[in-house]
């Protein structure tokens, strides 16, 4: 982990809702279920997540949701890198 102060001002916008995307990960059956989220925060969302792998004994990749120039994307923010069948 590399740490650095910085100038907050370099930012152009902030957002204060966030949209997440999970995804579980069943190995056994080669799929995954995928959930939308919204109306909570980062904490919120994670203890979820947590909570429902655990339910569901599966692993799990949160996201947040982004838009870069109009396109639609995901940022990782915890769980399982990528698609763990690939």
């Amino acid at each position: 982990m590399q740490v650095r102060g910085v100038d907050p001002r370099d930012t152009t916008w902030e957002q204060d809702d966030a949209t997440y995307r999970a995804y579980f990960w069943d190995k056994p059956a080669l799929a995954s279920d995928e959930y939308e989220v919204t109306g909570a925060d980062v904490e919120e969302v994670l203890a979820w997540a947590r909570a429902m792998a655990e339910e569901t004994d599966s692993t799990y990749t949160l996201y947040v949701c982004v838009t870069d120039e109009g396109s639609p994307g995901l940022v990782r923010l915890s769980g399982t890198a990528g698609d763990p069948f690939a």
